[in-house]
């Protein structure tokens, strides 16, 4: 496929049950304590509400490494180094201001906006109507995404876990690339008290979501606000997929 042609999935306007109720947070926790994550993380998805989201359109899959390559050819920007068997991999160690320079120019290639979806966008297309856990469902399987459980240890093509799409067909909402948003972060309106007004620990401050093949099945959940909090972006798996207004 062609750098321009992207394989879009329509998103209709719905609503979102955007987060966790807050009760809720202390059993997630204990669910997934196996992997060491503190409450306290999981309390930046309280409290659940539910939010209208306009239609858009998102790929069906990240950017890959071939993608990337045909932008930095272009446009006399590096190319992230990889095999050339990789090209259908998705780009990793990309940096958010990077990742929002490539929408900029694969609009103008399309002649017309395409930017990093929204945090709420990105949740929608993920989660569907019906606030499911994970994109295929409530339940997690090992299998249905590119998690440290499968012990690869790297990058896969993308979409080549096809069970494990969302209700809207999106794949590799889980896993593979840790995906950038457009959305700084921010306590969601009426969040616990205990959770912070900033994150200033972290590398950037822009949301990231869906976990990479370095993380574990927490990341997978729809619900789960990530970031980039270390700055060696290719080593944890940062990658990004594009968006755009409903056409």
């Amino acid at each position: 496929m062609k750098v321009e042609q992207v394989d879009w999935v329509e998103i209709p306007a719905g609503l979102l049950r955007r987060g966790t109720p807050t009760g809720e947070v202390a059993a997630v926790a204990r669910r997934f304590a196996h992997t060491g994550v503190p409450v306290e993380w999981y309390l930046k998805e309280a409290p659940r509400s539910e939010i209208h989201v306009p239609a858009f359109r998102i790929a069906r899959t990240p950017v890959t490494v071939g993608q990337w390559a045909h932008y930095a050819t272009a446009t006399d920007r590096p190319a992230r180094q990889a095999p050339p068997d990789r090209s259908d991999h998705p780009v990793i160690g990309v940096a958010w201001e990077a990742a929002t320079a490539y929408c900029r120019w694969l609009g103008g290639l399309l002649g017309h906006e395409v930017r990093l979806p929204t945090e709420d966008e990105w949740e929608r297309a993920a989660r569907g109507d019906d606030g499911r856990e994970f994109p295929w469902g409530d339940e997690y399987r090992t299998g249905l995404a590119n998690l440290v459980d499968l012990g690869i240890g790297t990058t896969t093509p993308v979409g080549s876990f096809r069970d494990g799409a969302s209700p809207f067909g999106v794949l590799d909402m889980a896993g593979n690339a840790d995906e950038w948003t457009s959305t700084l972060y921010a306590p969601y309106p009426g969040a616990p008290a205990e959770v912070p007004e900033s994150e200033d620990w972290a590398f950037d401050r822009h949301i990231t979501r869906g976990g990479a093949f370095r993380h574990d099945r927490d990341l997978a959940r729809c619900a789960r606000r990530h970031g980039a909090y270390e700055p060696d972006l290719e080593a944890i798996g940062v990658g990004f997929r594009i968006a755009t207004t409903a056409g």
